[in-house]
């Protein structure tokens, strides 16, 4: 009986040693990733990563380190010529490494003026070296399109596209697109590149490939284009390859609505009594920048009770236009301005019950209404160059139709 009860313990202790020898087996640690970042190995480092404040200096940075001011200067002269100290900003970020042993000497400073350059200052040696740097970027491709549900720039948003491609977009189509008339329910389509630092860091837009907006029941195309391929200038074209830039632009201001249109019987808000109304109204904040539709010559600037702060624009022997009620004005008289260059900014000045630009438009020396006029329109691509460019917007255009089920 002994003898069975001595096999029974030794079998429960085999058992039981097997048991804990699996336990064991299945405790397997992983190593830690390494974070390697501006070429240096964190894990060999103590780091310290911060931001510049006011007053820093890369002295006073590099002193708070236990270095004194002698041997600063000492550094400052060493590597001057490649790294230039007294540009460092306020608000950028820098890191510092730091020796891993018990002299915690700072051996290396990194210095970020944007996303994608940084600038190192190497103390490892007896001499010290700088060096600048710039991030890999890798461009990546991509498309959206559908139905728009809401603005344009939340429209973007939603695809987590920065809103800066909005701006450009609208600028593209200022000449044929309002961007306030868009409807919900009107289709778009969009290719364009994007940036990534390191092949993960979104960076922001590139380019805009291709585009095409549906605006009252038309399909409106737009395709970069290089005409000339010297100066590396790029223009919008249509489809056909009509250029997008026409004489004037749609409206004097990016982002407004039309809150009263031309009339020759309105009733005046400030006046109350009806009157002829004979420019368009666009509403926009106090400080709105107002800008000149066509290039010209600016014909007068000033200020009348009625019209307030105002300029008037003559942009050939036929067209001139005069932007009022403005909070400040930018320009003078005489000078020559561009197409889209700010002339004013949005106030209530004058004869106004609110922040606006009553937009005035001449024909032959008669006030009419833009909203309706044929204006004239840029030039089309022709021989060579429009061959060139059909070649090209062919792929693209069957990307944009197959995005829009056009």
């Amino acid at each position: 009986m002994k003898r069975v009860f001595v096999i029974i313990i030794i079998l429960f202790s085999v058992v039981s040693c097997d048991k804990t020898e699996e336990k064991v087996e299945t405790k397997i640690s992983k190593p830690k990733a390494k974070k390697i970042e501006f070429g240096f190995n964190y894990a060999d480092f103590n780091v310290i990563h911060d931001t510049i404040q006011k007053g820093d200096s890369f002295g006073s940075i590099i002193q708070s380190q236990n270095i004194g001011e002698k041997e600063v200067y000492k550094i400052v002269e060493q590597v001057k010529d490649s790294f230039n100290v007294r540009t460092i900003r306020y608000n950028k970020p820098f890191t510092l490494l730091r020796a891993k042993n018990k002299t915690n000497n700072l051996e290396v400073f990194i210095y970020q003026p944007d996303a994608l350059t940084y600038y190192v200052v190497d103390l490892r040696d007896s001499i010290a070296k700088a060096y600048k740097k710039v991030k890999p970027v890798t461009l990546k491709r991509k498309i959206i399109g559908g139905v728009l549900k809401s603005s344009l720039s939340e429209t973007l948003g939603n695809n987590s596209v920065e809103a800066a491609l909005a701006s450009r977009i609208t600028k593209v189509f200022s000449w044929s697109i309002d961007f306030f008339k868009l409807k919900k329910g009107d289709r778009y389509g969009l290719i364009f590149t994007e940036r990534f630092i390191n092949g993960k860091t979104y960076d922001g837009v590139e380019d805009l490939q291709a585009a095409f907006f549906e605006y009252k029941g038309k399909i409106i195309y737009a395709f970069p284009f290089e005409k000339d391929t010297l100066s590396g200038k790029i223009e919008y074209y249509d489809d056909e390859g009509k250029t997008l830039k026409n004489f004037f632009l749609k409206t004097p201001i990016k982002f407004s609505r039309i809150t009263s249109r031309f009339s020759m019987n309105r009733y005046h808000p400030v006046q109350h009594r009806w009157k002829a109304h004979k420019g368009t109204d666009y509403a926009a904040p106090r400080g709105t920048p107002i800008s000149t539709t066509a290039s010209g010559v600016v014909e007068q600037t000033g200020y009348t009770a009625g019209n307030g702060n105002f300029v008037k624009v003559k942009h050939n022997g036929t067209y001139s236009t005069q932007y009022l009620h403005m909070s400040k004005i930018l320009v003078r008289r005489g000078q020559r301005v561009t197409q889209g260059q700010t002339i004013g900014l949005v106030g209530s000045t004058g004869l106004a019950s609110g922040p606006h630009v009553c937009y005035r438009f001449w024909k032959n020396g008669v006030q009419v209404d833009a909203l309706r006029l044929n204006l004239p329109t840029g030039e089309s691509l022709t021989g060579n160059d429009k061959t060139r460019f059909l070649k090209q917007m062919e792929p693209l255009k069957r990307e944009l139709d197959s995005i829009g089920n056009l």
